[in-house]
């Protein structure tokens, strides 16, 4: 006798089956300042005071892939603006984007043949994708008087133990293999072989985005204009992905994150210059394998968890997994602009505590 199966149990089984389902259909946490942010006011930043520079590092995530339009579909930043009534701070009472005066945005990118500029404006929403970086320069430009640069040097799929491997990194052997250090090609050989070097090297990557950072404020007042000089006042890290594909790099993923925060100090000559990583939002709490790694070791950057005794007061990871609405890091969270918006809403309030600790 054939056996009947509730329709309830059918939907629910369904539900379990699909990926990252329960990711969307869980409750989201909100930010700080998701609600209540204040509206640019138009005015310019004091100008007389530096620059306050903030570097935003990582890989695609970084970049930014939530979509803009359409309005009518759930996901995208029109409908969280328009529909559900979320971020009023990002339009003004006519329903236009606002414009923050006081943040310049600015994004580079290494192309053949050097450095290309995708974006050198005010702080606003223009095109088709944003990144965590519209959350960051609402959050900052609302705390500091002083102008706002923030500063994004990055391009998609890329590791840190391998294309963003910090300078200073040493090679090491892990189950018969030796993997790259600094400037070693290629990523790992054969151990007791002689490695054949490839057109790349470990921490090329690392070496083209400082190389377009140190660029852009060489020429500050093509970026800010008015600038009286600048500071770099912080970094922002929201990378991993490509990591947790290869066991050897995941487990070192802390190791070379915590040569990533020194050795960036020592290449803007910002000793004092704060830091900000988000995790991976996909990845939960206790969650094993490569991505648990991975997360263990953004997580243990934090100054609070005493594990760093320099970073004390100075860095701070922000938990994404709270903020993700769906999808996982490698599928660029299905697109959805309030995962951007959120990671890069906390992500700002994080720097702005670091910035207000004396």
């Amino acid at each position: 006798m054939p056996t009947t199966v509730s329709p309830v149990l059918i939907a629910l089984l369904a539900v379990v089956a699909t990926p990252h389902a329960f990711l969307r259909c869980q409750d989201q946490a909100a930010p700080p300042g998701r609600h209540d942010l204040p509206q640019p006011d138009g005015k310019a930043a004091d100008m007389r005071e530096k620059v306050q520079v903030f570097v935003l590092l990582g890989q695609s995530n970084m970049l930014g892939f939530g979509k803009v339009a359409p309005a009518d579909k759930e996901g995208s930043l029109e409908h969280a603006v328009r529909s559900e009534k979320l971020y009023p701070f990002l339009v003004d009472d006519e329903g236009r984007w606002t414009e923050r005066k006081d943040v310049r945005n600015v994004r580079v990118m290494v192309q053949r043949g050097g450095m290309k500029v995708f974006q050198n404006e005010w702080l606003t929403v223009r095109g088709k994708h944003i990144g965590p970086e519209v959350g960051i320069g609402h959050q900052l430009g609302n705390m500091l008087d002083a102008p706002v640069l923030l500063l994004k040097s990055c391009i998609g799929n890329r590791s840190l133990g391998w294309d963003l491997l910090p300078p200073g990194s040493k090679r090491f052997e892990r189950e018969g293999k030796v993997y790259a250090g600094y400037k070693d090609s290629p990523d790992a050989w054969d151990k007791g072989t002689e490695p054949e070097a490839i057109a790349w090297y470990a921490g090329k990557q690392y070496d083209d985005d400082i190389a377009n950072a140190k660029k852009v404020l060489a020429n500050l007042d093509t970026y800010y204009p008015g600038a009286k000089g600048y500071e770099i006042a912080g970094f922002f890290w929201w990378q991993g992905a490509k990591d947790c594909g290869n066991p050897a790099h995941a487990e070192r993923y802390e190791l070379n994150l915590v040569r990533l925060i020194e050795q960036l100090r020592k290449d803007f000559d910002a000793p004092e210059a704060k830091f900000v990583c988000a995790t991976l939002g996909h990845v939960e709490r206790g969650a094993g394998g490569n991505e648990g790694l991975v997360l263990a070791g953004q997580l243990a950057v934090d100054g609070d968890t005493g594990r760093h005794a320099a970073f004390k007061g100075n860095v701070a990871t922000v938990y994404a997994r709270p903020f993700c609405h769906g999808g996982s890091a490698n599928g660029h969270y299905g697109g959805n602009a309030k995962t951007y918006m959120d990671v890069g809403l906390a992500m700002g309030a994080a720097m702005v505590k670091l910035l207000g600790r004396k």
